[in-house]
């Protein structure tokens, strides 16, 4: 059993350019250990976006500094936002700290229309948040996907 628990967390939002080097270390670290590691997905982790001014980032950190959870969430054409990188450590999950992160992103975008390209197992726990599938399902790594729209 984990000892965390959402309501023992910090939820820091930093801008790219607002990040430390160790921040940024500790979200890279935990998205290759998901997504390349974990689901067995070699892609580029490293696209050029976490440092950019528009782009910002929302992680979830234990009481003793580890990252239970991020995401991110990029500036699209035409005022859109992108949520993306959404993953929790494994030590946390089943604990809230996706819902915790996903509402403080929609938070953050608030009226602004969102989108997200979701695992397509998690679409309902993205429809939680008002975000709707649009189109058809898309292989992403090898990961089945459909993108979700919140308007």
């Amino acid at each position: 059993m984990t000892d965390v628990r959402p309501d023992s967390l910090t939820v820091v939002v930093r801008s790219g350019t607002e990040l430390s080097a160790p921040e940024l270390y500790a979200m890279l670290r935990l998205r290759v250990d998901v997504f390349v590691v974990e689901q067995e997905c070699p892609y580029p982790e490293i696209d050029g976006k976490d440092l950019l001014d528009g782009t910002r980032h929302v992680w979830a950190a234990t009481d003793d500094g580890r990252v239970a959870g991020c995401l991110r969430v990029l500036d699209e054409d035409h005022g859109v936002q992108r949520i993306g990188r959404v993953c929790t450590a494994g030590f946390a999950r089943g604990t809230g700290v996706g819902a915790l992160l996903m509402r403080t992103a929609v938070d953050l975008v608030g009226d602004a229309e969102s989108v997200l390209d979701a695992q397509t197992y998690a679409t309902g726990f993205y429809a939680r948040f008002g975000f709707r599938p649009e189109g058809e399902e898309f292989l992403e790594d090898g990961i089945p996907h459909i993108s979700m729209r919140r308007s």
